[in-house]
């Protein structure tokens, strides 16, 4: 059983991560300091630094567990063999959506701060390894639903073909999916809408934004064979 100084010390710890959330979602990650959320967590401004040892720490905490749950439910979805490529992609998009504007008060802290390439190997930065490991479940998706353009549309077929595509055609592809779903994202990200209001409002109209998406990509694909 834990004593007495080890749960006040997790109890600091939950104080100061719902600080920071809190401040970060206000104010912007880069405006709040360390100490304003010692402040904010009623312990002085050099104890927080016991617990983290600067907001990127506090970044990384903050994300660490909502992006792996997120990491978790897309790749589920990969993992469905009873999903054509085309529902394969959809239904991964929508996962990802869904996260983001349940988490609408923290997206920007989750997948826009501190960022840099999704498709780097190596990000220093622990959060953006995060990111990029969604990235690249989403590109798996896209990966089946290219190679299934170019074959019969079944997913054995898709899987057999996925060898034969080059790397940056897949990379490119995948890009366009991640923007167009920031994009429908950004739009609601500020919404004070109720999550399940504004889902049941969306849902045809991101389902249609899905749909000629992939339209496009298809189009595009076949003018080039």
């Amino acid at each position: 059983m834990a004593g007495k100084k080890e749960l006040r010390a997790e109890e600091t710890k939950r104080a100061i991560l719902a600080a920071a959330g809190q401040l970060f979602a206000e104010q912007g990650f880069d405006v709040v300091t360390m100490r304003q959320i010692a402040k904010a967590a009623g312990c002085s401004h050099t104890a927080i630094y016991i617990y983290f040892k600067d907001k990127e720490a506090l970044l990384h905490h903050l994300a660490k567990q909502p992006l792996q749950t997120l990491y978790e439910q897309m790749e589920a979805e990969l993992g469905n063999k009873s999903l054509s490529p085309e529902q394969l992609l959809k239904s991964v998009c929508r996962v990802f959506i869904s996260f983001c504007l349940t988490n609408r008060k923290l997206y920007h802290l989750f997948f826009m701060v501190k960022s840099s390439r999704v498709d780097e190997e190596q990000p220093a930065l622990e959060v953006q390894q995060l990111r990029n490991g969604l990235f690249a479940l989403l590109q798996r998706a896209v990966h089946i639903y290219v190679a299934s353009a170019h074959t019969a549309h079944t997913a054995q077929a898709a899987q057999a073909a996925q060898s034969n595509l080059p790397k940056d055609t897949v990379l490119a592809y995948s890009r366009i999916v991640f923007f167009t779903l920031h994009g429908v994202i950004g739009t609601y990200v500020d919404s004070e809408e109720p999550f399940d209001m504004l889902m049941e409002r969306l849902h045809a109209t991101i389902d249609l934004a899905l749909e000629v998406m992939l339209a496009g990509i298809t189009s595009t694909i076949k003018r080039g064979e």
